[in-house]
């Protein structure tokens, strides 16, 4: 027994000379410095037969400081010359002693790591390598109430895997930047692969968790990318035949967000009016005759038109009953003009007929009857609502308009605009939305939802995430009141498309309404059980206030000095060795580094496999293509 004890003994006073690699002589805050042994200047020691990598800048190390060791990451080294050498007795490479900058951010206590510093080293504390089992604690970033699933194995230490926890990484807004080719979008697939991997079998899964990915680039749409068992959306705004459409039920679109959405709404002037007309809508729909109460209105609306003094106002309410009305056809298939029965007195200030022009309708004491024998009144009999829901809208908000217009509630120039926003995109509209009364299954019973945007025009590239987004996060706040247990993780690739404050391509407004819907999600949406990971080239595009909120981060090769400054400046916890390494990252290796590491990491991406669930994103190989088989 006396024997093992001292085998034991011997064992430990071998293990922490060849480990000893210094002491402390310096303490600066959290920058401690420490002098390293002379006989450990190798690049490498050699313990038991097994060679050791000696300590350099990145790697890390222990203060032993009593029961605790505080743990540091070396983010520089120097050397200087020792004042007080011997030159009689000692070695001339002796003369020089090398010195290590070392920042804490962590101890080990009770065999287990924790982030934070308790105690700060003292002067003569001795450091040492970490050994194996030191490495891996230091490495484990799942708790024991979390699962882990693994992603990749450290850069600079082939052997070591690097594990992540399932509820800390998905349970969190997640930031995945790099440039074009550094390997994003193949980490975005194998994060979510290697999760669907493990859960798609688990009926509550099935039932509770939600995952919709926006594709700008059609590297997602493929049948097995990712997963096989996914719902894809291939929207287009060309003209195809059987295209898929996103399902919205009718009342989706008289959600007073969403139509300020669609028609790019000021908040202050058109998001009231708009308000207005919806209420208009909704209590025309739901009397007992609808159509004939919007008939009704139109009528008394085109009475008190043809009886306004002021020629340009009733012109352009003319011109907006013209929009509302279908067109009438004459026996030989042209449009007949609806408005050449009336004409404007100059003199008289007011509309007359012009097979009688004794009176004009606002000087004549029958002058409502007499309207209603003009054509355009005749006609509104004809009128019938579409089967197109924004057409029918469009037509609501025309008529609320010249309602408001005349009764001085709204200025024109002021409230059309959304109008025209609205109609311009209609088009788009038609050929991405299906609209239905009935509710449908967005999800189509998947779990997993990709919206492939590559054939989809500019407009409605920036409009479709919005919508979507918006109509889901608005559903998943209500259910969540019901169901707490439901989650709905949003995954938007190449995300400065949607993201971005720097687009000259619209209105400030407008730019304005897109960055604050999607910045609620990231601010408030944790608590409803929303979740958004982003993925983009360019996180300097990216507002500043989204690039903040996000929790975790895997940040692949970055050149450009503004995007590696924007990831620095809001990445508090990313060390100075990691920053200044971002422009050299070789492809496939990126940074981890976020509330579910303790520490800052450089791991390299694993493989796909199978090769068939990769993104669609490879780079061309010119040779292959131009050079001829020999």
């Amino acid at each position: 027994m006396k024997k093992l004890g001292k085998n034991i003994t011997e064992e430990i006073t071998l293990k922490n000379s060849i480990f000893k690699i210094g002491y402390v002589f310096s303490v600066d805050g959290l920058e401690v410095k420490i002098k390293v042994d002379k006989r450990k200047n190798s690049s490498h020691l050699l313990y038991k037969g097994t060679l050791l990598k000696n300590i350099s800048v990145g790697g890390y190390l222990k203060i032993v400081k009593g029961f605790i060791s505080i743990i540091g990451k070396v983010s520089g080294e120097y050397i200087k010359e020792d004042t007080h050498f011997n030159v009689e007795y000692g070695k001339e490479e002796d003369k020089i002693d090398r010195v290590l900058k070392v920042n804490l951010f962590g101890y080990i206590e009770n065999g287990k790591f924790e982030r934070g510093i308790k105690e700060l080293p003292l002067i003569e504390n001795q450091c040492f390598l970490l050994d194996k089992e030191e490495f891996s604690i230091l490495h484990d970033f799942v708790n024991t109430k979390d699962e882990p699933i693994n992603i990749g194995t450290l850069s600079l230490e082939k052997g070591q895997e690097i594990n992540i926890g399932v509820n800390s990484i998905f349970a969190s807004h997640i930031g995945i930047f790099g440039n074009t080719g550094s390997g994003k979008s193949y980490t975005l697939a194998k994060l979510y692969r290697e999760l669907f991997m493990m859960f798609q079998n688990n009926t509550k899964f099935n039932d509770n968790a939600r995952f919709l990915l926006f594709d700008f680039n059609g590297e997602y749409n493929s049948e097995d990318c990712i997963i096989s068992d996914k719902k894809i959306y291939n929207l287009t705004t060309k003209e195809t035949k059987n295209q898929d459409k996103l399902k919205f039920v009718a009342s989706d679109l008289l959600n007073l967000e969403l139509i300020s959405i669609l028609a790019s709404a000021t908040e202050k002037t058109q998001q009231p009016f708009l308000k207005r007309s919806l209420n208009f809508y909704k209590n025309v729909m739901s009397s007992d005759n609808d159509i004939d109460y919007f008939k009704n209105v139109l009528r008394n609306r085109l009475k008190d038109i043809l009886l306004l003094p002021d020629k340009v106002k009733a012109d352009l309410l003319l011109d907006y009953t013209l929009n509302i009305l279908p067109q009438k056809i004459d026996d030989f298939g042209n449009e007949s003009d609806l408005l050449d029965d009336i004409a404007w007195h100059g003199v008289n200030k007011g509309y007359y007929l012009t097979s009688n022009n004794s009176y004009v309708f606002n000087q004549d004491p029958n002058g409502k009857q007499n309207i209603e024998t003009t054509k355009i009144y005749n006609h509104i009999e004809e009128f019938t609502f579409s089967d197109n829901i924004i057409s029918n809208i469009i037509n609501f908000m025309y008529l609320q308009l010249i309602h408001d217009v005349i009764n001085n509630r709204a200025q024109n120039e002021h409230v059309a605009p959304a109008i025209n926003k609205l109609k311009a995109i209609q088009k788009d509209i038609d050929k991405i939305l299906e609209i239905s009364n009935e509710e449908t299954d967005f999800w189509d019973e998947n779990f997993f939802a990709v919206i492939n945007l590559n054939d989809v025009n500019l407009n409605m590239k920036k409009l479709i995430p919005l919508l979507i987004s918006q109509k889901l996060y608005i559903e998943h706040k209500k259910e969540k009141r019901k169901n707490a247990s439901k989650s709905l993780n949003i995954i938007i690739d190449e995300a400065h498309n949607i993201l971005s404050y720097t687009s000259q391509r619209e209105s400030e407004t407008w730019k304005d309404y897109r960055l604050e819907t999607f910045e609620e999600i990231i601010k408030e949406g944790r608590k409803f059980g929303v979740f958004l990971t982003i993925a983009s080239q360019r996180p300097s595009d990216i507002s500043a206030t989204i690039i903040s909120q996000l929790h975790n981060y895997f940040i692949h090769r970055l050149i450009n000095e503004r995007d590696i400054e924007a990831v620095g400046r809001t990445i508090s916890y990313l060390d100075k060795v990691s920053h200044d390494s971002l422009p050299i990252l070789p492809v496939g290796t990126c940074i981890l580094a976020g509330l579910a590491a303790h520490i800052p990491v450089v791991i390299d991406i694993n493989t796909i496999i199978p090769l068939k669930h990769e993104p669609d994103n490879k780079t061309i190989n010119l040779l292959s293509n131009w050079k001829d088989k020999k």
